[in-house]
């Protein structure tokens, strides 16, 4: 990709290392759902990244906007629980940020971000440190918006190493939101795994724009 800016086929490059991260990390995210919530976040995941694929491959979106609001839509409608409404949010408002465009700078990158995120915070009611995939989403973004002089590549690898030690930092959390808060002090101890597939996004985001 040309470093200095992020394009439809980026867009859907994303969105294709996401599905596959998701798919070869299936088991994983599901092992993690299963210490603290209803073991089936991977295979809603999984489900819902085919969805995707599928909404993308049958609409060829044009624009920037309406990539992601095609993810979005399919996120709501097929995957189960918390996940498919907070992801949907997530790209929804990615995508009513960046609209028509067939492509966007990396400070327009970083509001759509910044506004999807927003978006996940308004629908859970999360905070930092509240043990949910805010945990890798938020420090992800710092990391991305504190590379000035940096290109979309470089700025999204520190973004992906961001989320991944958001990531482990949940381990030692209590959960306040989601299921998982109903186990009180059992949650300690555990990854949660909204913050797991999020620092997955976040990782599929880095090798896209490599």
């Amino acid at each position: 990709m040309a470093t200095e800016t992020f394009s439809v086929e980026d867009a859907r490059a994303w969105m294709t290392a996401f599905g596959k991260a998701v798919s070869e990390n299936q088991e994983y995210l599901t092992e993690l759902d299963s210490a603290i919530g209803d073991a089936d976040h991977g295979t809603n995941m999984d489900r819902g990244m085919r969805a995707v694929e599928e909404k993308l491959a049958a609409a060829n979106p044009a624009t920037l906007g309406s990539v992601f609001k095609t993810v979005g839509m399919a996120l709501v409608s097929t995957v189960g629980g918390a996940s498919g409404p907070l992801y949907g949010t997530f790209f929804l408002r990615m995508g009513a940020a960046l609209g028509d465009r067939s492509e966007c700078d990396k400070a327009d990158l970083s509001s759509a971000l910044r506004t999807g995120i927003k978006g996940v915070t308004d629908r859970g009611k999360a905070q930092l440190g509240d043990k949910t995939m805010l945990d890798a989403l938020s420090p992800a973004l710092d990391s991305f918006d504190g590379t000035e002089g940096l290109s979309i590549a470089a700025a999204s690898a520190g973004a992906a190493e961001a989320a991944a030690a958001g990531r482990d930092a949940t381990a030692p959390l209590k959960a306040l939101k989601g299921r998982a808060s109903y186990l009180g002090d059992r949650s300690i101890g555990h990854i949660d795994p909204g913050s797991a597939s999020a620092a997955l996004l976040m990782g599929a985001l880095a090798k896209a724009c490599a």
